[in-house]
C-alpha cells in the first residue's frame, strides 16, 4: 500500500468515523427524547467518535482498516445502547429511534449534495465523465486526480447513500426491522418484538439476507443517487 492509498484511506476512515458517529448519536438522541436514557447516560448523544469506539472497537476500528485494506473502501458498525423493557412498553417510540439512525445518514448525502453543487456553480468542481469508485464522484475543475476535499465529499456521498440504504432494509438486527412497527398498532409491534425475540438466531440470517439483498439493489439506489446529484449538470 503506497502513499496515495494511505492517505485515501485517511480519509475514508475519518469519513466513516463521522458519519457512524452521526448515525449512532441520532439513535441516542431520538431514544432520549422518548424517555429511554440509556445510551444518554453512556455519552452516546455526542458526535465526538471516542464514547462510540469504546462501546464497539472491533467495527469501528479494526473491520473498516481491514476492509479498506481488502476491498478499497471502508465497512463497519456501531451501536447504541437501549432499554428492552422501554421498548417493549413504547414500540413506536423505538420504531422512530431505529428510523434517526438511516435520517442521519440522508440527511449528511443532501448536505453533501448541497456543497458539490454549490461548488460545481461556483466553478470549483466538475462532474466526472465517469463515475469510477466511491471517491471519485465530483472532481476538481483544473486538476485531472481528486484533492482531499473532493475525496472526502465523494466519499461522504457515497457511504451515507449504502449506510442509510443498508441499515432500512426490513430485516433483524438492522433498523428498517425495528423501524416498521411505526407502522403498527401498539399491541402488534408488542407481538413482533416478541416474536424477534423468541426468534434470536434470525439476526445472523437477517444480516446474510441483507447483505445478498442489497448486493442485488444497492446499484439502482446509487445510479439514482447521482442522477438526482447531477440533475441538469453536464459531465466534465
Amino acid at each position: 500500500m503506497n502513499t496515495p492509498d494511505l492517505a485515501l484511506g485517511a480519509v475514508w476512515y475519518l469519513v466513516f468515523l463521522f458519519s457512524t458517529t452521526c448515525h449512532e448519536a441520532a439513535h441516542a438522541l431520538v431514544a432520549k427524547l422518548g424517555g429511554d436514557m440509556t445510551a444518554a447516560e453512556g455519552g452516546q448523544v455526542t458526535l465526538n467518535p471516542i464514547p462510540h469506539i469504546r462501546r464497539s472497537p472491533f467495527g469501528m476500528v479494526v473491520v473498516p482498516i481491514l476492509s479498506f485494506a481488502l476491498g478499497g473502501w471502508m465497512i463497519g458498525w456501531a451501536s447504541a445502547p437501549f432499554s428492552p423493557q422501554w421498548q417493549h412498553e413504547h414500540p413506536r417510540r423505538s420504531a422512530w429511534m431505529a428510523l434517526a439512525g438511516p435520517v442521519a445518514n440522508f440527511a449528511l448525502v443532501i448536505l453533501t449534495g448541497i456543497a458539490i453543487r454549490s461548488g460545481l456553480a461556483a466553478g470549483y468542481f466538475r462532474a466526472p465523465e465517469f463515475v469510477r469508485g466511491y471517491s471519485r464522484v465530483v472532481m476538481p475543475a483544473g486538476s485531472g486526480e481528486p484533492t482531499f476535499l473532493t475525496s472526502g465529499l465523494s466519499i461522504l456521498f457515497s457511504l451515507n447513500v449504502l449506510l442509510g440504504a443498508f441499515n432500512l432494509l426490513p430485516v433483524p438486527p438492522l433498523d428498517g426491522h425495528a423501524g416498521i412497527m411505526a407502522l403498527m398498532p401498539e399491541g402488534a409491534a408488542r407481538r413482533y418484538l416478541d416474536w424477534v425475540k423468541q426468534s434470536s438466531n434470525f439476526a445472523l440470517l437477517g444480516l446474510v439476507i441483507a447483505w445478498t439483498l442489497f448486493d442485488r439493489i444497492f446499484q439502482p439506489i446509487f445510479l439514482f443517487a447521482l442522477r438526482t446529484l447531477y440533475s441538469g449538470v453536464h459531465s466534465g
